[in-house]
């Protein structure tokens, strides 16, 4: 059985415990994004040291680097980087999708050209849970189209009802194959739908029907208004059962994550944090901080004294303005470990606040600061 112990529930914020055999997982939980194998610029060790209690990889990047023969050869992902806590992969369906002049969708699954060399490549749902078989992460997610947007009604219900449908094939392919390196797997169904609240209701009940260990919110934060997302969900969090764990996927800002809490969802993953430090912002718990402003030209104070990160315990604003101005490759890395450590704390103070019965007032404090601070 793999389902979420619930141990605090403030309205809909929900505290809570996955069991894997890679180790437990507290929610609310953030997982750092290793695309290809790592957390741009953050080491395993850094991870382990900030408190990572799981991270994400991606299966189309996987699938064609290093690609299946390595992973299975040296034993999956988790010993082939040395990483001995649970891993979450996504589908590659973004990525497939993403691609759109070089694939083609059809009831079979997805042709695609490789963005690396061009070559010709079929992603079925069953061949994806078998590449995650293969790469071994513990939690796996189904083959599903990531709608675009915006879409037409009747474009979205296509999309989604095919979604469905391969939802259903990954399940019966997971259940006919075997893990295989000894510990268990978990299969995730993704809910979409577009913005369309009786198309994203017909999807999760579906979804709900086929009795998985955990489901996903899918095709946000792909342009569509806050108001939107928060919406939809709603929509979706509504139709979950309260025992399993709700994944919303590719979100997003603080102010994002903490309001979708606030809306019955467990776990989150984006590029965010590593992306915008490689760009000289990162996230404090007074703001958004811009190393590259000339008001640091002299600043002697830490980053965040709220955060307890290497960068901030260690260098001043001065030091980390000075090695982006420079273009020294450390600038990148302390910036990542900071932003990883900043969205970290995010979760699990929020995952403090829920026990204490204390959320929506903390959200709505923290927020009001946050929001109104850019510097």
């Amino acid at each position: 059985m793999f389902e979420l112990e619930t141990t605090a529930v403030d309205c809909n914020a929900r505290a809570g415990r996955l069991t894997t055999d890679h180790g437990v997982i507290e929610t609310p939980i953030f997982m750092p994004v290793g695309t290809q194998a790592t957390v741009k610029a953050v080491e395993q060790r850094e991870l382990e040291e900030l408190g990572a209690q799981i991270i994400l990889g991606n299966t189309y990047h996987l699938y064609l680097r290093p690609g299946e023969e390595v992973l299975s050869t040296l034993g999956g992902l988790h010993k082939f980087m040395n990483w001995n806590r649970p891993i979450l992969t996504d589908s590659g369906g973004f990525q497939v999708f993403s691609l759109q002049e070089l694939r083609k969708i059809t009831e079979q699954g997805v042709a695609f050209s490789s963005h690396v060399d061009g070559s010709k490549h079929l992603f079925t749902p069953e061949r994806v849970v078998e590449i995650q078989r293969c790469i071994g992460s513990d939690i796996m997610m189904v083959f599903d189209e990531c709608t675009p947007y915006p879409a037409t009604y009747d474009y979205a219900k296509a999309s989604m009802e095919r979604s469905v449908r391969w939802a259903a094939r990954c399940k019966e392919a997971e259940e006919y194959t075997m893990p295989r390196y000894g510990h268990r797997q978990f299969l995730f169904p993704i809910g979409q739908g577009s913005v369309y609240e009786d198309l994203r209701r017909d999807c999760m009940k579906h979804l709900v029907d086929l009795d998985m260990p955990g489901y996903a919110v899918g095709g946000l934060a792909v342009g569509e208004a806050t108001d939107d997302m928060y919406r939809i969900v709603e929509i979706s969090t509504a139709e979950m059962p309260v025992h399993k764990p709700r994944y919303l996927m590719g979100v997003g800002t603080p102010e994002n994550i903490l309001e979708c809490v606030e809306r019955g969802i467990d776990m989150f993953d984006c590029v965010m944090p590593t992306r915008n430090a490689r760009n000289g912002q990162l996230f404090t718990t007074k703001g958004k901080m811009n190393l590259r402003n000339a008001r640091y030209r002299l600043d002697e104070k830490p980053v965040d004294e709220a955060i307890d990160s290497y960068a901030s315990r260690n260098f001043s604003r001065a030091y980390l303005r000075h090695l982006f101005n420079v273009d020294e490759i450390l600038a990148l890395q302390l910036a990542s470990q900071h932003n990883i450590a900043f969205y970290l704390w995010l979760a699990r103070t929020a995952r403090q606040k829920i026990v204490a019965g204390e959320y929506r007032q903390w959200k709505r404090q923290f927020l009001e600061e946050y929001s109104s601070n850019s510097f």
